[in-house]
């Protein structure tokens, strides 16, 4: 049996996700203190209209959210606002925020397989995600890992916009 090192091993590191409690505050010590530029204003995110699950159900839930690309990875922020969401659990649990999931990509057709292989060494998804760039799938590897892992299943069109946000950068 595979277990998560294997898994992940062969998928590129995509995204590092911070759940923070002021995402302003959060952008500007990340481009004054650190040099980080490049967030582009914070964007208002409903779960209900991503379809997002919450262990299994579309919940309501919002939260402000950005995103750069700094020397190969992309930087998230989001910070909960209101409802449920795997977001809000973190911020409940640790009020300062910090860093919540590491995502890993790979092209969509291999999406199905990670997840399984993941599903079957026992990580349980937290949320799951089908959106025209990308399906998504987090799941609970907080005992191994720390973090959520986020798995991200490219599609064409995700790829694209990749590459656009790179450029921006």
């Amino acid at each position: 049996m595979s277990n998560i090192n294997n898994t992940i091993a062969g998928l590129e590191l995509a995204q590092i996700g911070w759940v923070v409690p002021d995402i302003h505050a959060a952008v500007k010590f990340l481009t004054n203190a650190l040099g980080i530029p490049g967030f582009p204003p914070p964007e208002h995110i409903q779960a209900q209209d991503l379809d997002m699950t919450y262990h299994g159900k579309v919940v309501a839930g919002d939260w402000l959210t950005t995103q750069t690309y700094n020397g190969g990875t992309f930087i998230e922020l989001i910070q909960p606002l209101s409802g449920q969401s795997m977001f809000h659990d973190y911020l409940a649990k640790y009020p300062g925020g910090g860093t919540q999931h590491l995502a890993f990509r790979l092209p969509v057709a291999g999406f199905e397989r990670v997840t399984s292989e993941l599903r079957e060494q026992g990580y349980a998804s937290i949320s799951e995600v089908d959106h025209p760039i990308a399906r998504m799938a987090f799941f609970d590897t907080y005992q191994t890992l720390g973090v959520v892992t986020e798995i991200m299943g490219i599609t064409p069109e995700g790829w694209n916009a990749i590459k656009q946000m790179e450029k921006a950068r």
